[in-house]
């Protein structure tokens, strides 16, 4: 069953997002695992009109293979967009009834300096226009204890984080189920990518025939992997998916997309920090 969205998501809505973190040209290594990586925050590509595929981080100028999938059915239907009080939005996808993983700096207030308050978080799971399967308040959510938002370039590796929800909003069997280990993960794995993003951020959209490129470390030596997946503004926090016989796999969550061209980094969840809680002062 399906629900219509009450007045607070109708003025959400109409909002700004906030945007997927954005990589130089020169990031993403290749296959190999290299040590440093230059970092840079890009701001916003306002789009506007059909000229928009020009200037998308993350997505090659005309060349874009993204197309909308439903969220009738997996994986996409255990995934949902994180959006705040506040007006921003990203992507986020179940690893429990009551667990959503997204990227840390979808919750990092640039003004004032820190994490914004749990209660004004919001995950809609499924939601498709005007429609969505389930809803819940985020209660806490936990970050590593390294991430530092204003220093990107030292801790990329730890940009994700865990949203603890006021109930269940699936049953167990409709989650995702983390058991991928970066060591698993090999360069040419065929794995999808798909989210609410900058362009079309009321649907679900995704490149269905990309590949992994390798390994990555940010400054501070936490592992990133590479892939070749378009994904623009709003799709950070999306699972980066893999899928074999046993189902869908999560090899990491999106949180950068290159500059100019397809592709793009995602922090590998078994390999990072876990710890403390950021909720605010």
């Amino acid at each position: 069953m399906q629900t219509k969205p009450r007045a607070l998501f109708s003025t959400l809505l109409a909002a700004c997002s906030l945007t997927v973190r954005t990589l130089t040209a020169g990031l993403v290594a290749g296959g190999a695992v290299t040590a440093g990586a230059n970092m840079a925050l890009l701001l916003p590509a306002h789009a506007a009109g059909p000229d928009y595929r020009t200037h998308l981080a993350g997505v090659t100028p005309f060349a874009d293979p993204r197309q909308r999938v439903s969220t009738t059915h997996p994986p996409w239907s255990a995934i949902g967009r994180v959006q705040t009080e506040l007006g921003s939005r990203c992507t986020g996808f179940l690893i429990s009834p009551v667990l959503v993983e997204t990227a840390a700096h979808c919750l990092w207030l640039t003004q004032p300096q820190h994490f914004i308050q749990p209660t004004s978080v919001h995950f809609l799971r499924a939601y498709s226009g005007e429609t969505f399967t389930a809803h819940a308040r985020v209660i806490r959510f936990i970050v590593p204890p390294g991430y530092t938002p204003n220093q990107e370039s030292q801790s990329a590796g730890l940009d994700h984080a865990t949203l603890v929800l006021d109930h269940p909003v699936a049953r167990p069997d409709e989650v995702f189920h983390v058991t991928t280990k970066p060591e698993d993960i090999k360069p040419g794995m065929s794995v999808v990518l798909g989210g609410y993003e900058q362009n079309m951020p009321d649907i679900i959209t995704a490149d269905l025939h990309c590949h992994m490129t390798g390994l990555t470390r940010d400054m501070g030596g936490n592992i990133l992997l590479s892939h070749d997946c378009a994904g623009t503004h709003g799709s950070s926090g999306a699972p980066l998916l893999y899928q074999d016989a046993s189902g869908w796999h999560v090899l990491g969550v999106q949180v950068l997309a290159s500059n100019g061209h397809a592709g793009g980094q995602a922090v590998p969840l078994l390999n990072s920090l876990s710890g403390t809680s950021e909720d605010p002062p």
